[in-house]
């Protein structure tokens, strides 16, 4: 077993694993037939399937993790919205529009009141889950934080409000995490951006909080020992060969796993995008293909079939719509990475990146219904406890697509009838009646469908 607040990265062993030879038909097949069983794989084996090029066996990968993600997700795809509630940063990041150095943007921190706002006008367009995010500053510490996620749980427009929200913030201490954790958060994420030790002293200059590299690695132990259930980890794609960094994640999630009794909750794949005045960004050291984007992604989820990715606006839409079928199991729709700019049309404030997906979210939920999937805002699981090991003890053997599907449908079914413009709701409701008629458990179906009647009479916030 491992030790907590022990470095788990071996930077060697690592970089040596993805020089391996190039496997042949007979072993990536064998991988791939552990793969279908979805219990996971070994480090070996993703350094194997890593090391794969041949176009031909990178299909096969990838028709193994389409496998794997309907078998576990179905045809849901759950949707949130970043609010940025601040672009102050003390940490010099050399890839952030939001670094301390960059004079070119226009600061801000919300108050209470602006976040409210921004709250609100996303709940007009049906949004429920909101991801927290700001940057690291004396003038967002933990105090400002609790009473930004008071302030957002408490927004109201009409009889809509949030119904979850996760952060993503820089590291704290055990006793910052437990004040999160009575705010009744969701996951907490945060990325280690690169788990090479040498590059990461590289791209975070001392002088910062965030140069601190053990610091930042160990932070979710600190979190679960605070008591949070659910972490979300990520790298940003583009600062090192991505094979070291989807290792680093596998070792991350065992480490997790062997101190704490459960592995990361989501993982997010973000790639590096242009940002105003920052020069790096228009030369990224180790840039990412979209092929092999493709494939990492496909290679995570067979690896790790159990944990949500996420997959953000920085791509575009044609690529995020690809990748749904592949693994991904949460998008953000509608977004923007500056502070204010949901209730601001001005958007005056400067963004951390540029986006490759402009779609509203109606948008974005229309060419979800034609791909045939169930545009999810459920918070079910959070709100009746079936989080961190409980929620894996139902994942493992399927159990938690009894709760998901019925779950994901009455939010949609919500959405359509509060929110979607009138094409949408029309061939989504058309999609419902699929759907439903689709459950083959005969008192699930009875359920689901006494409880789409109840939603259609005006009750709200139903889930099993």
């Amino acid at each position: 077993m491992q030790e907590k607040f022990k470095n788990f990265i071996d930077r060697e062993k690592l970089y040596q694993l993805i020089e391996g030879s190039v496997p042949t038909n007979e072993e990536l097949d064998k991988v791939l037939e552990k793969a279908k069983a979805l219990k996971g794989l070994s480090l070996e084996d993703v350094a194997l399937l890593l090391r794969v090029k041949d176009k031909d066996q990178i299909h096969k990968i990838m028709q193994v993790a389409k496998y794997a993600k309907e078998e576990i997700y179905g045809k849901r795809l759950v949707l949130f919205a970043p609010v940025y509630t601040g672009n102050v940063c003390v940490n010099n990041c050399l890839y952030c529009a939001f670094r301390r150095d960059n004079k070119t943007i226009k600061r801000k921190v919300l108050n209470m009141d602006e976040i409210e706002q921004e709250t609100k006008t996303l709940l007009k367009e049906g949004h429920k889950r909101i991801l927290l995010i700001c940057g690291e500053s004396p003038r967002n510490d933990i105090d400002y934080i609790c009473n930004a996620i008071r302030r957002t749980y408490a927004a109201r427009h009409g009889k809509d409000y949030v119904r979850r929200i996760n952060v993503e913030l820089a590291p704290m201490s055990v006793e910052d995490f437990r004040k999160l954790k009575a705010e009744k958060i969701g996951t907490y994420v945060c990325f280690q951006e690169t788990y090479d030790p040498i590059a990461y002293q590289q791209f975070h200059p001392a002088g910062s909080p965030k140069a601190d590299y053990e610091n930042r690695l160990l932070v979710m132990d600190r979190a679960m020992e605070g008591g949070i259930d659910d972490v979300g980890l990520g790298v940003l794609f583009g600062l090192v060969d991505y094979r070291f960094e989807i290792l680093a994640l596998v070792e991350h999630a065992a480490h997790l796993e062997s101190v704490f009794g459960c592995g990361p909750h989501t993982i997010s794949f973000p790639r590096i995008e242009p940002a105003d005045g920052v020069e790096f960004t228009q030369h990224i050291p180790n840039p990412v293909s979209d092929d092999d984007f493709k494939k990492i992604i496909a290679i995570i989820r067979i690896a790790m079939p159990y944990t949500g990715i996420i997959l953000s606006t920085r791509e575009n839409d044609k690529i995020r719509n690809e990748l749904i079928e592949y693994g991904v199991s949460q998008v953000s729709a509608g977004s923007r990475t500056n502070p204010g700019a949901y209730s601001d049309e001005e958007e005056g404030t400067g963004s951390q990146f540029s986006l490759g997906d402009h779609r509203s979210l109606d948008e974005v939920i229309s060419d979800m219904i034609d791909g045939g999937y169930i545009p999810s805002f459920c918070t079910g699981c959070y709100r009746k406890g079936r989080v961190g090991n409980d929620f894996m003890d139902l994942a493992k053997p399927g159990l938690i697509k009894q709760f998901c599907m019925p779950n994901g449908l009455f939010t949609f079914r919500e959405y359509l009838n509060d929110f979607a413009s009138p094409a949408t709701r029309e061939k989504g409701l058309k999609l419902m009646e699929t759907l439903i008629k689709q459950i083959q458990n005969e008192n699930l179906q009875k359920t689901v469908q006494e409880n789409v009647q109840k939603i259609d009479k005006g009750e709200r916030d139903i889930y099993l």
